[in-house]
Order: C-alpha cells, then structure tokens, then sequence
C-alpha cells in the first residue's frame, strides 16, 4: 500500500478503536499476577493488603517507652562492638608491616622506599587473614600506584592507608558511642562527653588543671559547631567531624614532641585554650562572667566600631544585653578565620541591617559613614 492510499485510510471517517477495553484487560492481568506474586488474595482489603508489605522503616521509641529505648542502645552496642573486633589490632598492624618487608617486590631502586607487585600484594593480603581483606582489594593497588615502572606500590603508602582507615574506624566507632538518638550525629553535650574523656589520653594536656578542663571542653566544642553547625540545629554529624580536620588537630596534642609553634596555631593546644579564656577574663572589667558592650570595645587593637558592635548584640544570643562564653567564641571564631565560608556568614548577617538577605548602598553607608563621623572605638 502507498502512502496515498495510507493517508486516505487513517483520515477517514471509520470509526477508531476504543482502547479502554485493552486498558482494563491489561490492569486485570497485572493485578492478578502483582497479588500472587506478593501471596496475597486478589479480594483482599486495602488494609489487608498493606499487612504483607514489609516494614521497612521503626520509628524511634518515645523516651516513656524506657524498654525499647534499653533494648535499641543494648542493640546498638553490641553491633559497635562486634564492628571493633573486626578491625585490625597494634599487633596486627605490625605483623603485617613484617609481611609487607618480607614479600616486597625487587628491583629495589630506593632502599628506603620498597615495593611490591600485585602478585605478592595478593599474597600478603591472604597470610594477613580476613581482616586484611577490605584494605587489599585491585581498586585500593590501582589507586596507589605512583608511576613506578614495574607498576608496584610502595609498602610505606600502603601501610600509611591501612593505618589511616583503621584509624578512620575506630574514631567512627568512638563517636559512635556517644551518639545517644543513634542517628548518625552527636549533640553538644555528647560532643562535649567525648572530649572530656579523650583529654586524659592527650598528653600535651597534662599541665591543665583539672578546673579548667570545662573551660576547655567548651572551648574546644564550639569551634566543631562554629563550622560544622551553620544552622545552629544543635547537632553535627559524625561524617562531617570525621572529613574535616579538627579531630586531626585535637588528636595532634597525643605527639609529646609537638612544637610550640604549632600549638599556637592549633585552636585546641592548651597555650591556644588560656590565651582565648585570658583573653575573655581581661575583657570582663566587672567580673560578673559575662560581657557587654563597652567590654567587647576592647578585643584585639580596639578598633571595632560602636555601629558593629551594636549590630554583634543584636544578632547575637545574649543575656539581659551580655554575652556569655560560648557567644564570645563563635565571635572570635568569626574574627580569627575571616576567610571561611561560615565566618562570612556569621558577617554577613551582622552587616545585613535589614535582614534583606543583600547588601545595598544603604547598609554599607550604615556601617562606613555611621562608624567613622560619631564614634569609633
């Protein structure tokens, strides 16, 4: 047939076919064979019907329901702890480092950076034993290869890996324990918890008196929450502190060796911690533990205009027109890492008069014209 004689056939004045009856042919059948496959009745309820579908999620116990609540923590536990066992011990780590020395692979072209091939990569991951398993898989070889012409890894790279997600692990299963809901973040008070009971296992905290240890505890918590609680929900998760660096810098002060001029650049050194809390001590003239205004004209040079300072009491929490410790830190906070994103927010916020969510011409003048004619400080 043509295409003329198509045309003529498909616009004429025929009758078209009612495709309802097919539609409903084709849900009968589906439904027949959707209600056998999940073994139900085809005239079954609603109701009844979602009886079969599997529960797939369990709402959090209320904190009456004290049963559920010590059954779920008793579950979760368990489960942390059978997932420490998994992971490899001191003397693990050394006994594989003793295979790595003794199966690395020649030619050996530096003496202190030896290498190993995928054949006996694969053969150390088997005497290591099943938990070795996860850190010496072909994806792992392949993503340490630096360029060695024999297409070897170094031994030093691949243990440096395997230290470092254990490492990862344990501090995932350490925070994991003080993650009371059990919903994969901690608050503020069980972050502060956890930094309480690591700081005996930090000996570059040794000289701090026991008094100070809150003091410190508080200093300490508010720099994860300055960065990692943008929002202020009172809640960060454990992802988030285990990708940044800020559990890498508390746990820095474990090197006895440490220098002073690192610990002057690490916010949770015990010469940082005084240095903020002196600080705020020199700047409370009334000695009530709290700061106003005229007190906080002091920070730094001195040089902060009555027109911010004004707009910091406004946007921040304060208490009958003071600012208490924690408030104090998220200031300096904001100050002392001008760079960072949150920092600019916090800024932000206090140069945004309006609360516009923009800076115009006005706002800018507030602060410019405002600060420099009447009153700086």
């Amino acid at each position: 047939m043509d295409l003329k004689s198509l045309f003529r056939k498909y616009t004429s004045s025929e009758p078209k076919v009612d495709h309802s009856e097919n539609i409903k042919v084709e849900f009968e059948v589906f439904t027949k064979c959707y209600t056998e496959w999940k073994g139900g009745n085809q005239n079954d309820t609603a109701e009844e019907s979602y009886r079969i579908i599997p529960k797939f999620y369990e709402k959090l116990p209320k904190e009456s329901d004290v049963v559920s609540l010590k059954v779920r923590e008793e579950a979760r536990a368990m489960f942390l702890q059978r997932r420490g066992k998994e992971l490899l011990t001191n003397d693990e780590l050394k006994a594989l480092w003793m295979l790595l020395e003794k199966y690395c692979s020649p030619p050996h072209l530096l003496e202190d950076d030896k290498q190993i091939n995928y054949d006996d990569f694969v053969w150390v991951a088997g005497m290591g034993g099943p938990k070795c398993a996860p850190y010496f898989t072909p994806t792992v070889f392949a993503n340490l290869q630096h360029g060695d012409p024999y297409g070897r890894v170094s031994i030093m790279t691949l243990f440096s890996y395997v230290m470092k997600k254990v490492w990862y692990q344990q501090t995932r299963i350490g925070l994991s324990l003080y993650d009371v809901v059990g919903q994969g973040y901690v608050r503020e008070n069980d972050l502060e918890n956890y930094i309480l009971e690591l700081i005996p296992t930090l000996p570059q905290l040794d000289g701090l008196e026991k008094s100070f240890h809150n003091f410190y505890v508080c200093t300490a918590v508010r720099k994860f929450f300055f960065f990692l609680d943008p929002l202020h929900t009172g809640r960060v998760r454990i992802q988030d502190i285990l990708a940044c660096s800020f559990l890498d810098e508390l746990l820095e002060l474990r090197d006895l060796d440490c220098q002073k001029g690192m610990q002057d650049t690490n916010w949770f050194s015990a010469p940082s911690a005084l240095r903020v809390y002196g600080q705020y001590l020199n700047l409370d003239k009334d000695h009530n533990g709290m700061l106003n205004k005229e007190e906080v004209s002091g920070y730094g040079t001195g040089t902060l205009t009555r027109v911010f300072l004004d707009r910091v009491f406004q946007e921040c929490l304060t208490y009958d027109g003071e600012m208490d410790y924690k408030t104090y830190l998220d200031f300096v906070l904001a100050m002392e890492n001008r760079h960072e994103p949150q920092s600019l927010h916090y800024l932000f916020r206090i140069l945004d008069v309006d609360g516009k969510g923009y800076l115009d011409t006005f706002s800018l003048n507030y602060f410019f014209r405002l600060g420099i004619t009447t009153y700086v400080i």
